[in-house]
């Protein structure tokens, strides 16, 4: 569930029940191992004190707090506390490692520190945790991984690197370097699902064009 994503929602909560949103979650018992809480943009340290102890997840979604003009979550001060970070996108759209971008610079810019969000937490929020909340939610299914047993998800990309590829600069590798476009491949379970950059399973024109009938309705009821 979406918590403290504006300020607003602080503002509502302190107002009327006298507690921040996540101490209000953590009264009602919901937060836990099975909860995973969007944004957190407005929080502060005790409300990240509450999150590290109750292990509950936490999903960061820079670009849409961007976009809605929400401000920064403290993902650096969450971490210095123990908060599981995943990677998420609200929506925004799917392209994800734009989202790893995002995540890498906008918390540079907000503290003025160059430092701050390097390429290893940002690979280890994205991949590790989100693989790791991946496998609690479906039974123990093994993601982010080549390895027997473990699910055959898998992309293949179009990469040329213009400066050697190694274990200590793949995190700048994929930042600086990959994009959606030079995925030519997916397999999900070991199924083939776009081959040469094309669907195999769908039919994308058809997709969008549903797509689009069902937007216009949409506007059509709000207006």
């Amino acid at each position: 569930m979406h918590a403290a994503e504006g300020k607003a929602d602080q503002d509502d909560a302190v107002q009327k029940y006298g507690k921040r949103v996540v101490e209000r979650f953590e009264q009602a018992g919901v937060l836990g191992p099975r909860t995973i809480l969007a944004h957190g943009v407005h929080t502060d340290a005790h409300e990240h004190e509450l999150l590290a102890q109750t292990h509950t997840w936490l999903s960061h979604q820079p670009r849409s707090n961007m976009n809605n003009a929400v401000g920064v979550a403290p993902i650096p001060e969450m971490l210095a506390r123990g908060v599981t970070i995943v990677m998420g996108n609200d929506g925004f759209s799917n392209a994800m490692w734009s989202e790893w971008q995002a995540a890498y610079f906008i918390h540079k810019d907000h503290t003025h520190d160059p430092r701050v969000m390097n390429g290893f937490e940002v690979l280890k929020i994205a991949v590790e945790n989100n693989a790791d909340l991946a496998t609690q939610t479906f039974d123990g299914l093994r993601i982010g991984e080549i390895s027997e047993g473990a699910a055959a998800d898998l992309i293949l990309v179009d990469f040329h690197p213009i400066t050697p590829l190694t274990t200590e600069n793949l995190p700048g590798q994929i930042l600086f370097g990959f994009r959606d476009g030079i995925v030519t491949a997916t397999m999900v379970d070991g199924k083939l699902l776009m081959k040469d950059r094309q669907l195999l399973t769908l039919d994308e024109e058809e997709i969008a064009a549903k797509a689009r009938e069902q937007a216009q309705k949409v506007w059509n009821k709000i207006n």
